[in-house]
């Protein structure tokens, strides 16, 4: 954890359910089902894939440089005090990393 930010980073796999529309309802970790409580903010950023070794097949499409992230604010209950998990993906990947965990909300993060 970091004493300034009050920011833990993790990076560990997590399930995510999500809806129909593609948004972030639910993080399963450590066996228990954060439900999301706020509207969550998406982004992507770029890696570095010159420096990856990744190779796209010839005619492939894949998309081998984007990094999917999700910043969603989830609770354990409809009582518990609000948690914002950064939730990452990878290129050509589906399982869901929980990158990092916060107790400040979203407006510190």
């Amino acid at each position: 954890m970091d004493a300034t930010t009050g920011t833990a980073v993790l990076n560990t796999a997590v399930d995510v359910r999500f809806t129909a529309a593609g948004v972030p309802l639910a993080v399963r970790y450590e066996g228990r089902v954060w439900s999301v409580a706020a509207e969550p903010f998406h982004w992507f950023t770029r890696n570095n894939w010159w420096e990856s070794g990744q190779r796209a097949p010839r005619g492939g499409g894949d998309d081998l440089v984007s990094v999917e992230y999700w910043r969603v604010q989830v609770r354990l209950t409809s009582t518990a005090a609000l948690r914002t998990f950064t939730l990452r993906r990878e290129p050509r990947v589906s399982q869901w990393i929980l990158e990092s965990v916060s107790d400040e909300g979203m407006a510190a993060a």
